[in-house]
């Protein structure tokens, strides 16, 4: 069994503080079922993003059925450890189904594991979200929205806000009342008046986009092009994969 993640904050504290900063808000949080964030059971960050990695940019099923493979390459059925991993040759991993690029990032997820590069769950449980971030992005092929979702599903944080999140961006447009998809500077401008609880506000998005089902198809992307930098390298690339991912990819 995977060690227990309780909530590390005031859920009730927090509705009552987003209800009173965003009377829309107050609205969705009514209209929809109550906050509840069931962490994955496994016991470390290496489990975690190893699961993420093989999830990204695939169909859910494909991914469980790929990262099934994944465990029976444990010889305890249940997950590789770094060492075993890096034990295997990447044709290994390729017959498994998983792609060059994935492959090459599974291998990097072990060894910067072994190399204590990667925390362990005692670890990430005293860091802060900003320490976390910039320790995990040097895995190749993590980019800042996979260790967001850590963040969320995994330790409970109470302050992460996906701005590049495409649910997240999609259930504020149809939460307030946008004919476009908002930029994710918009979205982090507004998001100011939810601290010190983003990440609750940001799970109320994702059910707003259910709440409106076939409703939500009407909202289209936004028009307008927000500057952005080049990208430069390949984690920015993968960053920007990673973003129109679902965070129930990373619940199932």
């Amino acid at each position: 069994m995977g060690t227990e993640i309780s909530l590390p904050f005031d859920l009730r504290a927090a509705v009552r503080t987003l209800s009173k900063a965003d009377p829309r808000l107050a609205e969705l949080i009514h209209r929809a079922a109550p906050f509840r964030i069931n962490p994955h059971d496994f016991e470390t960050p290496y489990e975690s993003l190893l699961r993420a990695i093989v999830y990204q940019s695939i169909s859910g099923k494909a991914a469980r059925t790929i990262f099934g493979r994944v465990k029976k390459l444990a010889a305890n059925g249940r997950c590789p450890s770094p060492e075993e991993i890096l034990r295997l040759r990447k044709p290994a991993l390729r017959r498994i189904g998983l792609s060059a690029a994935k492959a090459e990032a599974v291998k990097d997820l072990a060894r910067k594991t072994v190399a204590g590069v990667v925390p362990t769950l005692e670890q990430a449980l005293e860091m802060s979200d900003r320490e976390l971030v910039e320790r995990l992005v040097s895995v190749r092929g993590v980019g800042v929205w996979t260790v967001e979702m850590f963040l969320i599903f995994r330790l409970g944080r109470p302050d992460v806000l996906p701005i590049h999140d495409y649910g997240v961006l999609k259930g504020f447009a149809l939460s307030y009342g946008k004919k476009r998809i908002p930029t994710p500077r918009e979205l982090a401008k507004y998001g100011e008046r939810w601290r010190p609880y983003r990440t609750v506000a940001s799970w109320y998005m994702w059910r707003a986009v259910e709440l409106n089902g076939d409703g939500a198809r009407e909202i289209t992307k936004n028009s307008g092009k927000e500057k952005k930098k080049p990208v430069l390298n390949k984690r920015a690339a993968a960053t920007r994969r990673q973003r129109k991912a679902s965070p129930s990819s990373l619940r199932a």
